[in-house]
């Protein structure tokens, strides 16, 4: 491992605390590392408000030790770059490791390997002991044990509970590698590996196939190999990298490396996603990391960076939105509205199963939180077969219909209010027009609009009524947006809410506005409010070009990066979620749109680059923009960009960069262009055909 290597974080103990181990995750299983329990895709367990990610027992939780030695010389390190966890035990005469993965392509497999490698001409046998606390039951599965199977053991069983009532209980299958309480490297031997298996799968078919394969890898000595080229490919079209201080471009590695880990592998387009949880899939049982439940963090907070950096992961997102439109429909149904309601907390079926009744009844914004990661989507990709033939088009018109069933009409004001609802800001709640949730139904509205006319469907006037007149406060006299109707200046508020409206939802202001809003409402959110909320913070004011406030804004959120592993934790004082992959979605938005300016509209994407003084160079790779792949290279003086790749089917859009004074840029693959650092766009070229 390369010393001082900011991809890699290395330690000579484990945090106290075990919330604050690494994790190991793919898009189908995790787990902590050293943790007796991991987790399936999708797999939960409990009736509504009660459902949680079942607790699968996990032959994983192994553990290192030296007889007859308390505390031997240890290293335990996460590679970011191979997706490894590793501890290292030296000793006098020899050097023992044990290496963790979550296999990125092979989903169903899970993996440990220990190593002990002989460091003198000894011929003493070497024994290393394995600690493990591992017990084939779970309190959430009913398993029973199988034939054992080329060598491994064998258990599978039904979820306990049903999510809704006469619901699917998902099946769990599962084989290992049994451990044996000690590994001995012969006095004959130099060095030896061992390695050990877990294959977890829907189906005993599955389950076997993935671990047979795991066996074929293993004789042939490449497992972890497969795995960590797997890896590298992802992180090579997913690069972000900056020239500056030490600990963010740490913070950028990790968070990278645990949203990325949470996405399905390239070329899996069958493959079932099951979206992403505020704490991943390794955390969610009863009672911890909101059970496993699927918020507006994904589609708000985690989504855009990964529709820029991997839109087929951004579209299996979308994907698991539409497989639970049923669901939102009768959410919708039951409180009395039209079209499609989404869940505040989500799990397999789309139906509400938050424990607390009054966030699913009242912070509805969510489904046109929703709603803004299509837009997004089909702005970036043009990808209109997901929305013609693979559902996408249904649920944007039951969202405009659930809007439009939400709405009154006010005679006073003569615009539609929604009332009784609560804002992102949940310390506020049963108020009536909220600023963020009115905003983000008219953006829903016009968007299902937009889309209703490019799939040359009529459009409903009641959409475009409703859009035109909802309500958004707004007051005249101090030039901002108070959150809801009856909101005082000064009144606390827990997370970033209002200025929401100038990023993401760019919602139409102008600049005095815009700083007015981030100048009422930064001072008075509470310092310990979750760690998104700062990293929005620093967004506005990179758009303001005041660099110096906007890094004071997103230094706040290394409060929540915990050490040696960059877990961050929700609350700065180590409360709620951990693994928090909604604070690192939004620090990265801080970077991949707040550094570059990089905005998503329909008719272009935007760029505008501002950099805080300690950062001298940005570099991306394969941002994806309707079909093409391109490089970016970004310092204070100037831009190059280049198409690496085009899409043949579909056939890519060529593109053209144009700035602000008017200049045009073709851009070809393969040819770089570099102009000084100045506000443009990128768009379709109208003068070249594919």
């Amino acid at each position: 491992m390369a010393e001082g290597d900011p991809a890699v974080f290395t330690a000579p103990a484990l945090p106290a605390d075990p919330r604050l181990l690494p994790t190991v995750t793919n898009a189908y299983v995790g787990t902590r590392v050293f943790r007796d329990i991991l987790h399936v895709g999708g797999v939960y367990s409990g009736a509504a408000g009660d459902t949680h990610r079942a607790d699968v027992p996990s032959p994983l939780s192994v553990r290192m030790a030296l007889p007859g030695t308390d505390s031997p010389a240890q290293t335990f390190a996460l590679n970011t770059r191979t997706g490894t966890f590793s501890h290292t035990i030296e000793s006098p005469g020899y050097v023992a490791t044990q290496q963790l993965y979550a296999h990125h392509s092979l989903v169903h497999l899970m993996a440990f390997s220990v190593t002990i490698q002989r460091l003198d001409h000894s011929t003493e046998p070497i024994t290393i002991q394995l600690q493990t606390s591992f017990v084939p039951q779970s309190q959430d599965l009913d398993l029973t044990p199988g034939p054992d199977f080329q060598g491994a053991h064998y258990i599978y069983g039904q979820t306990l509970v049903p999510e809704v009532e006469g619901g699917p209980r998902p099946t769990v299958h599962m084989l290992w590698t049994p451990i044996p309480p000690s590994l001995t490297l012969g006095g004959e031997e130099q060095e030896r590996c061992w390695e050990f298996l877990t294959a977890v799968a829907g189906s005993e078919e599955e389950a076997k196939r993935s671990y047979v394969q795991g066996l074929s890898l293993v004789a042939a000595g490449t497992l972890h190999r497969s795995h960590t080229r797997a890896w590298a490919a992802l992180r090579r079209g997913c690069s972000v990298q900056l020239d500056g201080p030490l600990a963010l471009q740490q913070a950028l590695h990790g968070c990278l490396y645990y949203l990325l880990s949470a996405l399905p592998p390239r070329g899996s387009p069958g493959f079932v996603f099951h979206g992403i949880s505020p704490g991943g899939l390794s955390n969610g049982t009863r009672g911890e990391d909101y059970w496993g439940h699927i918020f507006w963090d994904q589609d708000t907070w985690m989504f855009p960076n990964i529709l820029l950096l991997y839109p087929e992961a951004a579209r299996a997102i979308l994907e698991y939105r539409i497989r639970t439109l049923e669901g939102a429909v009768r959410n919708a149904q039951e409180q009395g509205y039209k079209g499609a309601k989404f869940p505040w907390e989500s799990a397999a079926t789309g139906r509400e199963v938050c424990p607390e009744e009054i966030y699913g009844a009242q912070e509805i914004h969510v489904t046109g939180d929703v709603l803004v990661a299509f837009e997004q989507y089909y702005c970036t990709t043009q990808d209109q077969k997901l929305f013609r033939e693979d559902g996408g088009w249904e649920l944007v018109e039951a969202v405009a219909q659930y809007w439009c069933s939400r709405m009154v009409w006010s005679e006073e004001e003569q615009l539609y209010h929604i009332r009784g609802v609560m804002p992102p800001d949940e310390y506020h709640r049963q108020v009536d027009n909220s600023a963020y949730t009115n905003a983000v139904a008219r953006r829903s509205l016009n968007f299902a609009a937009e889309v209703a006319r490019d799939l040359l469907l009529p459009v409903p006037e009641e959409w475009e009524d409703c859009a035109r007149k909802i309500k958004v406060p707004f007051d005249a006299q101090r030039k901002y947006h108070p959150e809801y109707d009856g909101y005082s200046p000064g009144e606390p508020v827990k997370q970033a809410d209002v200025v929401l409206l100038g990023f993401p939802l760019m919602h139409p202001m102008s600049a005095e506005v815009r700083r007015n809003d981030l100048e009422m409402y930064e001072p008075v959110t509470d310092p310990a409010g979750p760690a998104m909320t700062w990293s929005m913070f620093a967004v506005g004011w990179l758009e303001l070009k005041e660099m110096q406030r906007a890094q004071s804004q997103l230094h706040k959120c290394f409060s929540n990066i915990t050490e040696p592993f960059k877990i961050w934790v929700e609350n700065s004082d180590g409360s709620g979620a951990v693994n928090f992959l909604t604070g690192m979605g939004g620090f990265l938005q801080a970077i991949l749109f707040g550094y570059t300016g990089f905005r998503i509209t329909r008719s272009g994407l935007l760029f505008n680059p501002a950099f805080p003084h300690d950062i001298t160079k940005l570099k991306l790779s394969s941002i994806s923009y309707l079909g093409n792949k391109l490089d970016f290279t970004i310092t204070t003086a100037e831009i190059s960009m280049e198409v690496t790749e085009t899409s043949r089917d579909p056939l890519a859009s060529p593109l053209e960069a144009v700035l602000e004074s008017g200049h045009r840029f073709p851009l070809r693959e393969g040819q770089s262009v570099s102009f000084p650092t100045v506000p443009g766009w990128i768009q379709k070229s109208p003068s070249r055909t594919p």
